[in-house]
């Protein structure tokens, strides 16, 4: 085979790769559909988690965090807080599952129309009474049943150290029909909104300035796996 069709055969090849990427990417990360649905309102959503200290590992491909070796997917953002700080529901929406196991541990799921946001690593433990499944935090004065109506910015829990984590901090993850989406891309939409300086200082749910340094690095790949 001469040069000239190996050249031809790779530019092929690389074209081929470009565009199965880019036909992922438009199937499972319709990031422009999903913040678009919002539209201007994203200053109705509450930053997750009280006490915020720093943003400790993006959304996408990672080194095992368990030091495992090889790489894994990372389907949200991880948000650090002393063990204890309490953790707030992003959208009004309905808790749709609770759970303590595996390596998300003890966790939220809650659906807000076609969103869907996950809650990780959370203080607490799931138990059955009446017909209901709870997560009960006694000591955090929390007990969330499915199927409950949970408004934005209300309390639902607090930053824990079960599932597979090497240190407190929430797992948020987001999804919008189904498919994972970047909370970075989220957090900079409700950033942006956010008001001014001035009008800042008189309300105390706005952003602090540490809470809008997200300078992640953003996956460009999407697929479902371990948080």
């Amino acid at each position: 085979m001469s040069k000239r069709q190996q050249k031809s055969l790779l530019t092929v090849a690389i074209l081929f790769i470009l565009g199965l990427s880019l036909a992922f990417s438009i199937i499972l990360c319709p990031k422009q559909e999903a913040l678009a649905t919002r539209g201007s309102g994203w200053q109705a959503a509450s930053f997750p988690v009280e006490n915020f200290q720093a943003y400790t590992s993006p959304f996408g491909y990672r080194p095992s965090a368990t030091g495992e070796g090889g790489w894994e997917f990372h389907s949200g953002l991880d948000i650090a807080a002393p063990r204890g700080s309490y953790i707030r529901n992003w959208w009004t929406g309905t808790v749709a599952k609770v759970g303590d196991g595996g390596a998300c541990g003890t966790h939220v799921i809650i659906q807000s129309g076609q969103w869907q946001h996950t809650y990780c690593h959370m203080e607490g433990n799931v138990e059955t009474a009446n017909g209901l499944r709870y997560m009960v935090d006694r000591a955090g004065g929390i007990a969330l049943a499915e199927g409950m109506q949970i408004p934005a910015g209300v309390r639902i829990g607090r930053v824990g150290m079960t599932g597979r984590t090497t240190g407190p901090h929430l797992h948020w993850g987001l999804k919008f029909n189904g498919n994972h989406v970047d909370p970075a891309f989220v957090l900079r939409a409700m950033f942006a909104q956010q008001p001014t300086r001035r009008q800042t200082r008189q309300n105390t749910s706005s952003f602090t300035e540490q809470q809008r340094q997200l300078r992640i690095q953003e996956s460009k790949f999407i697929r479902d796996s371990g948080y």
